[in-house]
């Protein structure tokens, strides 16, 4: 057994060795020259060669396009990193022209005509026609107020003047008979003269007593209460029964209040500074808080053209039309006035503002970095404020600037200038 293996591997060492002087030979060989199973042998030895040099290199493309994409995404990061932490911001110029000026002021709204209506005798009160919130014409009865001791006195005082110009009557034929006997001597000069005087003290007394019969008169006829002009009844402070004293020793108690609405006067009190908008003839409109979107225009019609004292404001007064009674007085309504003529200031938004301890600031851009720069403010409008000194027209500002911003920090220009 022993000498069978032995003589295997005896024939496997000549195997190989047969084999190996067969390369070399082949090797020295042309191809063409080869045998077909050397031949097949060399094209697949080359074939693998290749194959592994390809692998080698396509290993090598994916080792470096993996190191170059790496290499870019640190690139990137640091970039987006470093621009990152440079704040970005909008900047805006300074305008040269202010918006029209409008002023906001409150306004009182008072009935065109508007008066207390009270009795003009003494009585009681027989019936009233009208309540609160009607409206009436000019001439309309309002009350009807019983008079009895207005009534005695004027029938007293008709019979008086009966008397008065029964004795009038008889001075008056007197005096004619006293005259014609004058003529005749039959009587004296001095009694005739008695005759004639009494004639003349009895017409003062006819003209007296009459007199105060068309007083009482008037004092009766005044026991019904008219409207004096046509407009709306906003008061009623008496009733049936009630007691009426024309206030001959106290003041009188008020009956009605009747107020013209069908137009309206709004007074309102314009500061010193802006009384450029109080001029006559100018327009303004008038909103009410609970109708914010229903404006109603009126007319300055005339103003106190003096300013008070007290308060350094000129009363305004506004007419305004108000036919459908949707403006009612006493109301509080909000007139805008606006400036005449056009304004020049240079202007800048109210968003771009920093208010600091030390002053309001705004940041300008120059070359990438922020300069805090104080500013001196003007008129308000709103949106918009005016610059008097600290800006110029071609400076870059930021718009709605963070509170931490600083002066010397780096900034980049965002979006439209």
């Amino acid at each position: 057994m022993k000498t069978d293996q032995h003589t295997q591997s005896i024939q496997i060492e000549r195997e190989e060795m047969t084999e190996q002087v067969d390369l070399e030979q082949a090797a020295e060989l042309k191809p063409e020259e080869l045998p077909p199973q050397n031949r097949l042998r060399r094209g697949r030895l080359w074939t693998a060669l290749l194959t592994v040099f390809a692998l080698f290199i396509l290993l090598g493309f994916f080792i470096m396009a993996g190191i170059r994409s790496r290499m870019d995404a640190q690139t990137s990061l640091k970039e987006a990193t470093q621009k990152s932490a440079v704040l970005a911001v909008k900047v805006i110029h300074p305008k040269n022209e202010a918006p029209v000026q409008e002023i906001t002021l409150p306004g009182n709204v008072q009935a065109y005509t508007e008066t207390p209506i009270y009795a003009r005798t003494n009585g009681y009160l027989k019936k009233w026609y009208f309540d609160i919130g009607a409206h009436v014409r000019e001439g309309d009865l309002l009350a009807k107020i019983e008079t009895p001791e207005v009534d005695q006195q004027l029938q007293q005082a008709r019979a008086e003047l009966q008397v008065a110009e029964a004795s009038l009557n008889l001075a008056r034929s007197t005096a004619e008979r006293w005259r014609g006997l004058l003529g005749t001597q039959a009587v004296t000069q001095q009694e005739t003269d008695e005759k004639v005087g009494d004639l003349n003290v009895k017409e003062a007394t006819h003209a007296s007593m009459l007199s105060n019969v068309r007083r009482l008169e008037n004092l009766q006829s005044f026991n019904s209460v008219y409207a004096p002009f046509e407009g709306v009844v906003t008061a009623r402070n008496t009733d049936i029964g009630a007691l009426i004293d024309a206030g001959a020793n106290a003041p009188g108690k008020e009956l009605f209040r009747l107020a013209a609405t069908s137009k309206l006067r709004v007074f309102v009190n314009v500061p010193q500074s802006f009384t450029r908008a109080s001029r006559t003839g100018a327009s303004a409109l008038l909103t009410v808080n609970e109708s914010a979107n229903k404006q109603l225009r009126g007319t300055i019609v005339r103003t106190a053209q003096a300013i008070d004292p007290a308060s350094r404001t000129l009363l305004t007064e506004i007419e305004v039309n108000n036919p459908t009674g949707e403006l009612l007085p006493g109301a509080y309504v909000t007139a805008h006035l606006r400036l005449p003529g056009r304004i020049d200031a240079m202007t800048i938004p109210a968003n771009t503002l920093l208010f600091r301890a030390d002053g309001v600031r705004v940041g300008v851009v120059q070359n990438g970095v922020v300069n805090l720069v104080p500013i001196t403010i003007g008129r308000d409008f709103g949106s918009e404020v005016e610059v008097l000194s600290g800006l110029k027209p071609a400076d870059s500002i930021i718009e709605n600037p963070a509170d931490s911003l600083i002066s010397g920090a780096a900034v980049r220009i965002s979006g439209n200038e």
